[in-house]
């Protein structure tokens, strides 16, 4: 088969820049983007700890690998990485990972593709690509589904159920030592989707500001008509319009605070309202309203300034008040774009430049301010959710709990939800309900690693008890009883401590009766071999002395005895220089056999066997059985 090696190669993905009409505008939002980017690394970070805490739990030499997580195109991309020593199952790695993103519930339809390389190399050799579905197939797709991608033919690997990916948008568990190695397969991964475009606040509309005039009754007399202004005597109104509009750009421009402006205000309207006056038979009405129209238009440049400089004061004073929830921030987030809006449309050319450039700088430190402290308690919000879902997932596992494998998810996932409430600092809104949730959490993980404790050492056990039955088995076929009884005895000593509330306790009851039954056998096994080396001991004393007496042979059948040729050589010898005048000579070297014999018969009537005693001819001379 001819290895095909196919080369990923990175292609630049698109990447969304959201413009404001302002350019202004636009650089503090791109701040604000900035800022929301770096939560969601925080958030992609959180699910690579908790992938890789399945990979630990149920993947062999699962320690070793290593999970990072990033977005592009709108695609969940994850790189799984182990070291080159170590024998992958990929078709186990693809389904322990397809199956953490179903349980975890959220974003669904969620387009994934997962990676697999070794540690050090810049290309995966395993690729798998799926959609999420909630309660459906994972759907493969993109390059080859999970076909290999390189030259490590030696590990194979499968896809399996695509399932539903948690929102674990703010969990962070603790970070790995292990050195981070170059992520190729996502190096231009473009910016995280999830920053909604920004709107530029739409403009203060302008107040209307309107004078009452006074209601004038209609004499109808002709000297009223001429006594109107404007009309018959000097035009004082347009005087001190045109005056006024004359200064109006110096005027505006020497404005060094929000009363002097208010005051300018006042002058450009109570001049317009004064030109409206002005009656239309005057013959200076065209000119009025022409004055009119341009001291208004100033007039409304200033009050859009004045709006937003009130909109900044109120502002201002609610900054000084500590605030409670996130709404309450959203409000002076608003507040203070509602006064930076209107004042970032002044161009240079206007007379009131210089004062909102002074007070822009301050405006848009105090919104910056306002956006970092948005963003941090939207993060914590984001984090106390987040741990609430994966709790409600721990929970549900902890129902269907069957293995010691299952007990070891479990805690790993408690453990997740605590270490993501920990980090709630106390300055936070959600601070309070954090630490009722963590009283309730840590409980919850204390008694999962208690459960996973004790079947941990009732595996250990289980595992121990047979592995010294089988040594006890061997012992036997070595006839060494002693050793063989020692360890029945320490295997069924062993299964009786397994605990009733683990996994082994029933199996283990099953191994009591064999265990017992062969721990007697071995028992008394030993017993005989004891008083066999007993009284093999015996006999050695017996027939030892000056001269070698017998010699013998003994098993669990009998014993057998032979009189050596030197004994009986001996005995013929002294019955030979025995002195005739002593009789009592004679009988005690005749009594020496028969002391002989009644000896060796007390040794086979303690060891329970029958014994024959032989002469040096192999005559038998003397025997005992069982019955006496």
């Amino acid at each position: 088969m001819v290895d095909q090696t196919v080369h990923l190669q990175s292609k630049n993905g698109s990447y969304s820049f959201y413009t404001l009409e302002d350019s202004k505008n636009n650089i503090e939002d791109q701040r604000d983007r900035c800022m929301k980017v770096e939560v969601q690394q925080e958030d992609l970070q959180l699910l690579a700890t908790i992938l890789q805490e399945h990979l630990r739990a149920e993947v062999l030499s699962g320690e070793l690998f290593r999970v990072k997580c990033a977005v592009k195109n709108d695609q969940l991309m994850i790189l799984t990485e182990h070291p080159l020593s170590v024998t992958t199952p990929t078709q186990q790695v693809f389904a322990v990972l397809e199956e953490a993103l179903e349980s975890l519930p959220g974003c669904r339809n969620q387009q994934v593709e997962i990676f697999i390389r070794i540690v050090g190399e810049k290309l995966p050799y395993r690729k798998h690509s799926l959609i999420v579905r909630v309660g459906g197939q994972g759907e493969e797709g993109g390059l080859g589904g999970h076909g290999g991608l390189g030259g490590h033919g030696g590990h194979g690997g499968e896809g399996g159920e695509g399932g539903e990916i948690s929102p674990l948008s703010s969990l962070i568990y603790s970070p790995s030592t292990v050195e981070e190695e170059a992520f190729d397969p996502m190096a231009d991964a473009e910016d995280l989707s999830f920053v909604t475009t920004l709107k530029r606040s739409p403009s203060i509309k302008p107040i209307i500001v309107g004078a009452a005039l006074s209601g004038i009754a209609l004499l109808g007399t002709g000297a009223y008509l001429l006594t109107r202004p404007c009309v018959m005597s000097e035009c004082f109104e347009i005087q001190t319009a045109a005056s006024l509009q004359k200064s109006s750009q110096q005027l505006t421009r020497n404005a060094r605070s929000v009363e002097e402006l208010a005051k300018l205000h006042a002058q450009f309207e109570t001049a317009s309202t004064n030109l409206k006056n002005i009656p239309a038979w005057s013959p200076r009405h065209q000119e009025a309203e022409q004055l009119s129209t341009s001291l208004s238009g100033q007039s409304e440049k200033i009050k859009l300034v004045l709006k937003a400089l009130q909109s900044a004061s109120i502002a201002e004073l609610k900054t000084q008040t500590p605030v409670n929830n996130i709404r309450e921030l959203h409000n002076k987030q608003q507040l203070w774009r509602q006064a930076i809006a209107p004042l970032e449309g002044i161009n240079p050319e206007n007379e009131l430049y210089g004062l909102v450039q002074r007070k822009l700088s301050l405006y848009r430190l105090r919104l910056q301010t306002v956006n970092q402290q948005l963003l941090n308690e939207e993060k914590w919000s984001k984090k106390l959710a987040a741990a609430k879902s994966v709790a409600k997932v721990a929970a549900q596992w902890e129902t269907k709990v069957k293995s010691l494998k299952d007990l070891q998810k479990v805690q790993s996932t408690w453990q997740v939800v605590v270490n993501a409430l920990v980090i709630i600092p106390k300055t936070s809104p959600e601070y309070e309900e954090a630490q009722n949730l963590l009283a309730d959490y840590r409980a919850k993980l204390a008694t999962a690693r208690d459960r996973a404790t004790i079947e941990q050492l009732a595996a250990k056990s289980y595992q121990q008890a047979i592995n010294t039955a089988n040594q006890a088995k061997a012992y036997q076929q070595q006839n060494q009883w002693q050793a063989a009884r020692a360890n029945w005895s320490l295997a069924l000593n062993t299964v009786k401590q397994i605990r009733a509330d683990s996994f082994y306790y029933s199996q283990a009851q099953l191994l009591i009766e064999p265990y017992t039954n062969a721990f007697k056998q071995a028992e008394q096994q030993a017993q005989i071999a004891l008083n066999l080396e007993q009284t093999r001991t015996d006999l050695a004393k017996t027939c030892s002395s000056r001269i070698r007496i017998c010699t013998f042979a003994i098993n669990n059948k009998g014993i057998t005895v032979k009189i050596t040729a030197e004994y009986e050589q001996a005995l013929q010898n002294s019955l030979a220089n025995a002195n005739p005048q002593d009789p009592s000579s004679f009988a005690g070297i005749t009594n020496h056999l028969q002391v002989l014999q009644e000896a060796l018969s007390a040794i086979s009537e303690n060891a329970n066997l029958p014994l024959i005693v032989y002469d040096a001819q192999g005559q038998v001379v003397h025997t005992r059985s069982l019955e006496g």
